[in-house]
C-alpha cells in the first residue's frame, strides 16, 4: 500500500537529482561524479504482451529444504543479450511462485560453456546489485561414458554425456556405449533415448554414426528414427533392383560406420582396410569390427585376429 512514508523516501531523489551521487560520501560507495541526471518512467508494466519462455521450467521438492524452483536453458552459442533474459526468467519466478529460483543452463562446447558460467550483473561493476550465475553443464564438466555397463545404470545421464560431448574426438565411444546399453531395456524406455540422443547430435557427423548404431545394434526396436534408417536401406535396395536390399542396406550401414569411426578419430584408413570392409556383408563381422573401431590404435587393428 503507497503511503506518505513510501512516496517520501523516493520522491527525495526526484526532487533532487544528483542527491543519489552526493550518498558515495556518506554510503562510502564508488560512484563516479555524474554529469546529468533523467528521470524516466517508473511504469514497468508490460503495455503489450511479450512472450516470455524458459525452455523447461522444474520445481523440486524436498521433505527437509522445502521446495525450489530450477529453469532449465539449452544454450547452442554465446549471446550477449541472454544474461539479462536469465536474470528476468529467474526474478519473474521468484515473484510469482514465491520460490527460491536456480537456473541451469546446458552447452555443447568448452567455450560457450565457459561463458555461460561466468557471472553477470544488472548493475555497473562497482555496484552489482542484481547477479546472475548459472549452474553450467558442457563437455567440461560431464563425464564421458564409453561404458557400456556405466550406461546402463543410468540411461538419461549416458544419453546427456552422448549430447554434451557431441563434437568430442571420443563420440564414438560413448554413442557405442549407449547402444549397447540400450540393447537389453524395454522398447518404451529405449525409444525416447533413441531420440532425444539423435535430436541432440543435431547435424554433427556423430548424428550419421549413431543412425548406423541404431540400425545396427537396435534393429529390433520401431522407434521413429529405426523405422526411417531401415526404409532408406529398404529404398536403396529396391532402387537397386535387389531383392535382399534390407540385408545389404543395413550391411552399408555398418561398413560406413566403421569408416566414419575410424576417420573421426583420426586414424589412417588405407585403400586396402576401406575394400574389406565395404566387400564384408556379414552382420556379426562388421559388428566385431565397429565394436574395434572404437578403441584401436589403427585401422588394421580391426581385423585383428583374423
Amino acid at each position: 500500500m503507497v503511503n506518505p512514508p513510501h512516496e517520501a523516501m523516493h520522491h527525495i531523489f526526484r526532487h533532487d537529482l544528483h542527491l543519489f551521487s552526493r550518498l558515495k560520501d556518506v554510503l562510502d560507495l564508488p560512484l563516479p561524479a555524474a554529469v546529468e541526471a533523467v528521470v524516466l518512467p517508473n511504469d514497468l508494466t508490460e503495455t503489450r504482451p511479450v512472450e516470455r519462455r524458459v525452455d523447461t521450467l522444474l520445481r523440486l521438492d524436498s521433505a527437509k529444504d522445502g521446495s525450489l524452483l530450477l529453469a532449465i536453458e539449452a544454450q547452442g552459442k554465446k549471446d550477449p543479450s541472454k544474461p539479462a533474459s536469465w536474470a528476468y526468467y529467474v526474478s519473474y519466478l521468484w515473484t510469482k511462485y514465491g520460490l527460491p529460483t536456480a537456473l541451469l543452463v546446458v552447452c555443447q562446447d568448452r567455450a560457450t560453456a565457459e561463458w555461460a558460467a561466468r557471472p553477470v550483473a544488472s548493475g555497473p561493476a562497482y555496484l552489482p546489485t542484481l547477479s546472475i550465475r548459472p549452474i553450467v553443464v558442457g563437455p567440461h564438466n560431464m563425464p564421458v561414458i564409453t561404458d557400456a555397463a556405466k550406461a546402463a545404470e543410468d540411461l538419461a545421464l549416458a544419453t546427456l554425456s552422448a549430447i554434451t560431448h557431441a563434437g568430442d574426438p571420443d563420440i564414438g565411444a560413448i554413442l557405442k556405449a549407449l547402444s549397447t546399453a540400450l540393447r537389453d531395456v524395454p522398447e518404451n524406455v529405449a525409444d525416447p533415448i533413441i531420440e532425444f540422443t539423435a535430436q541432440g547430435l543435431s547435424k554433427r557427423p556423430a548424428q550419421d554414426l549413431w543412425r548406423t548404431l541404431v540400425a545396427v545394434d537396435l534393429s529390433f526396436y520401431k522407434s521413429y528414427l529405426a523405422e526411417e534408417i531401415r526404409d532408406e536401406g529398404r529404398a536403396e535396395g529396391k532402387a537397386e533392383g535387389k531383392a535382399e536390399g534390407k540385408a545389404e542396406g543395413r550391411a552399408q550401414a555398418g561398413a560406413d560406420a566403421i569408416l566414419l569411426v575410424l576417420e573421426q578419430r583420426g586414424l589412417d584408413v588405407s585403400d586396402d582396410v576401406r575394400a574389406r570392409v565395404t566387400d564384408c556383408h556379414d552382420p556379426e563381422t562388421l559388428r566385431l569390427w565397429l565394436t574395434r573401431a572404437v578403441t584401436a590404435a589403427s585401422a588394421e587393428e580391426i581385423f585383428a585376429d583374423e
